[in-house]
């Protein structure tokens, strides 16, 4: 039983070294890294990119059949481009406008 303890310690003490090197775990406090802080560059541009072409794609698919089902090409169409890319504007705002305090 006591092996069993004492390969859990060693464990526990190289998990925590591993995670203080790697920066995942605060020296002294063990505190970790919020998920929005450590967003890679590549991350928050791919993600920006995503986020405004399918709101727009949707957009479009809606339009469509809308106009297709109701017989009003193009003016739905049109209204839910605008719509879709308001859309897809105001999730990147969202995602990279300024956060509010936290309280």
């Amino acid at each position: 039983m006591s092996e069993e303890q004492g390969q859990k310690g060693s464990f526990e003490e190289r998990l925590s070294s591993a995670r203080r090197r790697q920066g995942l775990e605060g020296a002294a406090d063990g505190s970790t890294k919020s998920g929005a802080a450590d967003n890679s560059s590549l991350g928050v541009g791919l993600r920006v990119g995503v986020e405004l072409v399918s709101a727009i794609v949707v957009a479009v698919a809606i339009g469509w059949s809308l106009d297709t089902w109701l017989h009003t090409k193009p003016l739905l169409l049109i209204v839910f481009v605008l719509l879709g890319g308001a859309a897809g504007v105001a999730n990147i705002w969202r995602l990279v406008g300024p956060k509010p305090p936290k309280k």
